[in-house]
């Protein structure tokens, strides 16, 4: 098939028709039939021979990631989306007020796109399906071309579990692989009610331009400070987990950590005894490494993709580096400067975190900022303090949707059984980030509310009441 010869405007309309078709019948479900479903997927996105397959596919399909990581996250995902959502009413009356006389009623926004990254196309999809069924949508997703066999061996495996449920099967749809291209989600985005944009800015910024509602989540360049009250090594140790988890390929683990410059030494050898090899600022080696990484700077920032969520040995072997047996990260050293013309400043979706010197907590502070204004505006931060006073400034300051204290980034800021934020896939990163929204995304994000007001005997104030004297008297 020549895909010049293909009319993806047709070819997304009978997606879309067959979707809607199917959301007709799942808008008529009630309460026990909604969650029914929704466990029935998430029971069956936990198993073994499913998630190893998928886990193993996307890696060999993408060439980034790490498939034990892959096989855990689907399981860890699923079972997280599902508890948060599991006893949630989503049909019907969800709210009453008896003083205010309302009722509040929750309804479906019908067929749902949602564009799927390929760092996390394993998962996305399970989360996205659980969402939909619970609020009642219907799903079609446009993935990435490096992700479409996996995302169709996953939609396969989902529509198979709704025809055992005898739910409509095309409440779950994916753009076959031969059709994956720019041109077609670009379709996708105009036909359906409502678009879930995950992924690089690029393609947030398309899903804004398409004239359809979109919720999107930004670029992620988290940066975490270290005090000097931290625990070092469990510091370290945090962000090994969170840097080496799926080789960093998700845009959610620590781009680099602002240190305070009285422990800076002492976190570098607790990084190292965490298997961190150190590359040090002003040296050929580091000069090396970073024309590996961005072959093209300074003209652009574009990645390596030979580099990208690959091991450190893989990314030692390309920038030829000796490094030694064991090592699993690399911390490299830069304080000449922060932004474009100090690209160790910015994301690299890989197990490479850049380590800046601060002379004290307001000066990390700053520096933060900086590196957060040069990339990932809005998306994570995080500290590691014993510090109750600077955990409430950081708190009050940093222009990002979460920030987590004393705990790993890619591990935790999209949810985890570990701190209280709602497990997901996607982040939002407020208008910082040129998104319309803060949250940890939820099936929430994609119903409608129909509000029925009632009278209620007039409350009308007098000016007394609503203005102070000095007020009144101006």
């Amino acid at each position: 098939m020549d895909k010049k010869d293909i009319n993806y405007q047709e070819y997304v309309a009978g997606l879309v028709a067959r979707a809607k078709k199917a959301q007709e019948i799942a808008e008529t479900y009630d309460q026990a039939r909604v969650d029914q479903l929704c466990a029935a997927v998430a029971w069956a996105a936990c198993n073994e021979e499913f998630r190893q397959k998928a886990a193993e596919m996307l890696v060999e399909e993408s060439k980034i990631g790490v498939v034990q990581d892959k096989f855990n996250k689907i399981r860890n995902k699923a079972l997280g989306v599902f508890r948060d959502m599991k006893d949630e009413k989503s049909v019907g009356v969800i709210a009453t007020d008896s003083e205010k006389n309302t009722i509040t009623y929750i309804k479906p926004m019908g067929v749902i796109g949602a564009l799927i990254p390929v760092t996390n196309g394993e998962a996305t999809p399970i989360v996205k399906t659980l969402w939909v069924l619970k609020s009642r949508n219907a799903l079609v997703m446009a993935p990435h071309p490096h992700g479409k066999k996996t995302c169709q061996f996953v939609v396969n495996y989902i529509r198979e579990v709704l025809k055992k449920y005898d739910a409509p099967e095309d409440l779950v749809i994916a753009i076959e692989p031969e059709y994956v291209a720019v041109e077609c989600s670009a379709q996708l985005m105009k036909q359906v009610d409502f678009v879930v944009a995950t992924g690089g800015t690029p393609m947030v910024r398309a899903a804004y331009s398409s004239g359809t509602p979109t919720i999107g989540v930004g670029t992620g360049n988290v940066t975490t400070f270290i005090d000097s009250t931290a625990d070092l090594d469990d510091a370290a140790e945090k962000i090994m987990k969170s840097k080496t988890f799926d080789n960093a390929s998700s845009c959610s683990s620590e781009n680099s950590a602002v240190v305070d410059k009285s422990v800076y030494d002492a976190f570098v050898a607790a990084c190292q005894k965490q298997g961190a090899f150190l590359i040090k600022e002003h040296t050929p080696e580091k000069e090396k490494f970073q024309k590996t990484i961005w072959p093209e700077w300074p003209a652009n920032h574009n990645l390596n993709r030979l580099i990208t969520g690959k091991t450190a040995a893989e990314i030692a072997k390309v920038a030829g580096l000796e490094i030694p047996e064991g090592t699993t990260w690399f911390i490299v050293e830069e304080n000449d400067g922060i932004g474009h013309e100090h690209p160790f400043t910015g994301e690299k979706l890989s197990p490479i975190t850049t380590l800046v010197k601060a002379d004290d907590f307001a000066d990390g502070l700053s520096k933060m900022e900086k590196i957060l204004q040069y990339q990932g505006n809005g998306h994570s931060c995080g500290i590691h303090t014993k510090d109750q006073k600077k955990i409430e400034e950081i708190g009050a300051r940093m222009k990002v949707a979460r920030i987590l204290v004393n705990q790993p980034q890619a591990l935790g800021n999209s949810g985890a059984y570990f701190n209280g934020l709602p497990i997901t896939m996607s982040l939002g990163c407020a208008t910082w980030g040129h998104n319309s929204t803060c949250n940890n995304l939820t099936w929430h994000d994609i119903t409608n509310t129909t509000t029925v007001s009632m009278p209620i005997t007039p409350v009308v104030p007098t000016e007394e009441e609503l203005f102070s004297e000095e007020i009144r008297n101006a």
